[in-house]
């Protein structure tokens, strides 16, 4: 090694690309999900979708914008918007749906989720 350099490996991204098998995102919930980054000023933001425990069935999700992927995590383009799931939570929404229903009552996002053995009433939590 030659004085005064120093070899470091190429940057390599703190997470991994995944596809729409993991999460697949409805025209209109991309639509929703790019006015509310523009909004925040984060138009190249990226939609963080979770599951955290709570709710009356257990499990819930939990969606967030945020500026960038974080370290670990799985990051699906769908319907042009950037999508970043954790992997614990991927676990849970593998295959799922994210739609937007924009109604007076019951609108707002929407996850169809194959692996929810049963869902609460409300529709907001699940068990899997």
């Amino acid at each position: 090694m030659i004085a005064g350099t120093t070899s470091q490996p190429p940057a390599v991204p703190a997470f991994r690309v995944g596809d729409e098998r993991l999460i697949k995102v409805t025209p209109s919930a991309a639509e929703k999900v790019k006015s509310l980054l523009t909004k925040q000023g984060r138009a190249q933001g990226v939609l963080r979708v979770a599951v955290i425990g709570g709710g009356c069935s257990g499990l819930q999700y939990k969606m967030d914008l945020q500026d960038a992927p974080a370290n670990r995590d799985i990051l699906v383009e769908s319907a042009g918007i950037k999508v970043v799931v954790d992997p614990k939570s991927a676990l849970y929404v593998t295959g799922s749906e994210l739609d937007f229903i924009d109604a007076l009552q019951g609108g707002g996002f929407k996850v169809t989720n194959p692996n929810a053995a049963t869902t609460c009433s409300c529709g907001e939590s699940f068990s899997a």
